[in-house]
């Protein structure tokens, strides 16, 4: 059992040699610039006929919250499958390249641009002039969004240095940002919806973010396919879990958005109800996937043919984080 490929020395006779990342490469950038375009064209679709209004700058506030959740998924997913990588027996002792210090820069921009858009009322700014850095402390929004920009510099940092593993102090710090943002203090119960969003959004990045890796570790451990599929075995276990955990945190909180009696109406009648439609199906289509790779893994003769529902996992992932992003930008639903 090998997941070497035959042939790839060879220059075929009909045509010219192909490199090896060229197809792969094409491949992320379309996957990126989909994804890019929920966000972007989301909004005029899920306001279609609502008789809601957007507020200023909603396709840029969503691309950007969409970055921030992914720089954020990528470096938790790391740790998390490093830690699970260690007790798998024989497992080789190099894994492949962090992508972590990208991933705090990506972020470290995201959350700039989202504190310049604070910075200015909440609107988009048209220049340099307009932001007001100084007004940032001098409100409870403006303060999270300088913890994030400085979370994401401290997570870079740590990322470089000789203990890696210190950067989930400051993910974490980005987290708890998040959480108590998306539930300001006027709300009702705002500390119960604030940690329903921290669990919510720990697991999901655990889970986003700790798939890629695996598959990434696969990869790279492709002369070790056993503890690969031993590797992929302890994430799908794991991966249970956090989807039930998942499930039921969106709910919860759904549902302290939408009232039960409402919640049906308010999925097609409401902007956030509809990019929160999408979220489910594609969450439904991902645990679909999720189960196609769990029984591949168990029944297959090769366990490792399980890449292939989990690379179309990470896909449909990228969706859902996509869709996150649009939907914090989006008008909150009335409460009827």
């Amino acid at each position: 059992m090998t997941l070497i490929r035959p042939g790839t020395g060879v220059a075929e006779a009909s045509g010219p040699e192909r490199r090896p990342g060229t197809g792969r490469a094409v491949a992320v950038l379309v996957l990126v610039a989909l994804g890019a375009s929920i966000p972007l064209l989301g909004p005029s679709v899920a306001l279609h006929e609502t008789g809601e209004a957007a507020a200023p700058g909603v396709r840029g506030v969503g691309l950007l919250r969409a970055v921030l959740f992914a720089a954020l998924c990528v470096p938790l997913g790391e740790l998390f499958v490093r830690r699970l990588a260690r007790s798998v027996p024989g497992a080789p002792p190099a894994g492949p390249p962090s992508w972590a210090p990208y991933a705090a820069g990506t972020g470290f921009v995201a959350a700039l641009g989202l504190a310049s858009v604070v910075a200015t009322g909440n609107l988009v700014p048209g220049g340099v002039a307009e932001i007001d850095v100084g007004g940032l402390y001098e409100s409870r929004e403006g303060k999270l969004a300088l913890i994030e920009v400085n979370a994401f510099l401290a997570a870079g940092l740590c990322a470089l240095s000789r203990r890696p593993a210190t950067q989930v102090w400051p993910l974490a710090a980005v987290i708890v940002a998040e959480a108590l943002r998306a539930h300001p203090a006027p709300e009702d119960t705002a500390l119960v919806g604030s940690g329903l969003t921290l669990v919510h959004l720990t697991c999901a990045s655990l889970w986003t973010g700790g798939l890629v890796y695996a598959l990434r570790t696969l990869r790279h451990w492709r002369s070790s396919p056993t503890a690969g599929a031993a590797l992929l075995g302890l994430y799908a276990r794991v991966a249970v879990v956090l989807l039930a955990v998942i499930t039921a945190t969106g709910v919860w909180s759904s549902l302290r958005r939408m009232p039960s009696g409402t919640i049906l109406e308010q999925l097609t009648a409401t902007a956030y109800g509809r990019a929160l439609l999408a979220k489910v199906l594609l969450v439904a289509a991902v645990a679909a996937l999720a189960l196609w790779a769990r029984i591949r893994l168990g029944r297959a003769a090769d366990p490792l043919s399980a890449c292939s529902p989990a690379r179309a996992e990470v896909v449909a992932l990228g969706m859902v984080v996509a869709v996150s992003g649009l939907l914090t930008a989006l008008p909150l639903p009335i409460r009827w």
